[in-house]
């Protein structure tokens, strides 16, 4: 291979540009042209092919960073529809036209499901990348266990889920976490420490919603910034329980900082967040807000008179939601995403260079030998039906009881978080939040930058 092509795809992560930085610095060792496509998915469907070359004369650009977060050659949730094959027929053109042999897709699930018909007209991998630390499996026989239940009306098909295994070894894993959590959790865990302190001075209750739409990994993590309570989507809502709770906390300490999973369900297996009809650009239903739907059930279950004899006014007064948002998925990476991003970045070269296709970087973790890279074929995530799911946070990784981290989902955190943080980050924060230069320079955007080194394909 003389040329690869590389695109981010899907939601922006604090760690796609050290991953596109780890790819580019060994294709330079190579003496591999690397080209960045534009947009991700999107800039297949134009016939120009919006393009910058990434490592001219095998130097990488100036405007790649590693310590920035989002993506330089931006990103879509654009995926090529399978059943299309006269628009395939002219991606393999404009992949040719652009002497490009290989592609690196830098995404999630959806992205490995949406790269296949890619991968059967040209060798196509996978760098893993989502804040939601749901791509690849808790263990090898996990696809196995999804069911596909055809709809009583219609032909629609859903999959259902019976988990066969109580507990599994942590080695066992495939792909032990994905660059771009260990910073979600690290904005997500000083959020909810910075909220406590309000909840406190007011004498207040405090809901905290953090992302994951089915995966309970960031609302499991932000166990370090010390809520009391946390609930997940992967366990539904014990409501009686969780108000037994709150008093039990709230009687001790007068607050009680409660982090939720943007998709929380009910006993019924419902989304407190009741899911809208409209849908994101990917085909996600719209999460309304689980926090300010848990919140109207505090309100009603707990009452007024409740507050009342703690001199509250109300129970409206009392309790109160904060989102830690889109702020989880921007900003500077942490050193775990920029060390960890680029080595899947690399690795995402050399499986190209080894002939594989179809196929994922991996990061894997034992107890012998740590933190180590590898490579799995997609078909390894994929059920009998040929689809990859959303992993979702094993039940073993959670207490219902008290609403924490078990001991198995603190034995998995450990490794990641120990040593996540580098002086670097600190010495950062130091040197360029207060600099004098900010007051009065307007922020500068990359994207100004790499827009003048964009080069089309004639049409």
């Amino acid at each position: 291979m003389k040329r690869i092509g590389i695109l981010t795809a899907g939601g922006d992560t604090p760690a796609l540009n050290a991953t596109i930085h780890g790819a580019v610095t060994r294709a330079n060792q190579l003496k591999i042209e690397v080209i960045g496509l534009i947009k991700g998915f999107n800039s297949l469907f134009n016939p120009r092919v919006p393009h910058v070359h990434l490592n001219p004369l095998f130097r990488e650009i100036p405007e790649l960073d590693a310590t920035m977060g989002g993506t330089m050659i931006g990103a879509s949730r654009d995926y090529v529809d399978p059943e299309k094959s006269n628009e395939l027929d002219r991606i393999y053109d404009r992949i040719n036209r652009l002497n490009i042999d290989g592609l690196i897709c830098i995404g999630g699930d959806g992205t490995l499901n949406g790269l296949q018909p890619l991968a059967e007209r040209f060798p196509t991998v996978l760098a893993p990348k989502t804040i939601d630390n749901d791509l690849g499996l808790n263990y090898l026989s996990e696809p196995d266990e999804w069911q596909q239940i055809k709809a009583k009306v219609g032909s629609d098909l859903s999959y259902q889920r019976k988990i066969k295994r109580k507990s599994f070894n942590l080695d066992d894993m495939i792909n032990y976490v994905t660059p771009g959590y260990a910073t979600s959790v690290f904005v997500s865990s000083w959020g909810v420490q910075r909220i406590r302190t309000t909840a406190e001075s007011h004498r207040r209750i405090a809901i905290v919603e953090v992302m994951g739409r089915h995966s309970g990994y960031i609302a499991l993590g932000t166990a370090y910034g010390q809520p009391d309570l946390i609930l997940v989507p992967e366990i539904p809502l014990n409501i009686d329980l969780l108000i037994e709770r709150i008093k039990e906390i709230y009687d001790l300490q007068k607050n009680v900082v409660i982090v939720c999973g943007e998709g929380i369900v009910d006993k019924s297996g419902i989304e407190l967040g009741a899911e809208m009809d409209s849908t994101d650009p990917a085909g996600n239903k719209i999460l309304t807000g689980a926090a300010d739907a848990l919140r109207q059930k505090l309100i009603e279950e707990i009452g007024n008179s409740y507050f009342k004899s703690y001199r509250r006014e109300s129970a409206e007064s009392a309790i109160f939601t904060r989102k830690v948002g889109h702020t989880q998925r921007g900003g500077r990476p942490i050193l775990f995403d920029r060390f960890y991003g680029a080595q899947l970045g690399g690795k995402a070269v050399e499986i190209l260079l080894e002939g594989q296709n179809n196929a994922i970087a991996t990061l894997q973790w034992s107890i012998k030998t740590g933190f180590t890279v590898n490579s799995y074929n997609a078909n390894t995530l994929r059920d009998k039906w040929g689809h990859i799911h959303a992993r979702k946070m094993h039940p073993s990784f959670y207490d219902p009881s008290l609403m924490k981290p078990s001991e198995q989902g603190i034995n998995y955190l450990s490794p990641i978080f120990t040593n996540a943080i580098g002086h670097e980050d600190v010495e950062n924060i130091r040197q360029t939040l207060f600099d004098l230069g900010n007051l009065t320079k307007p922020y500068h955007s990359v994207n100004t930058d790499v827009s003048k080194r964009i080069r089309y394909l004639s049409s």
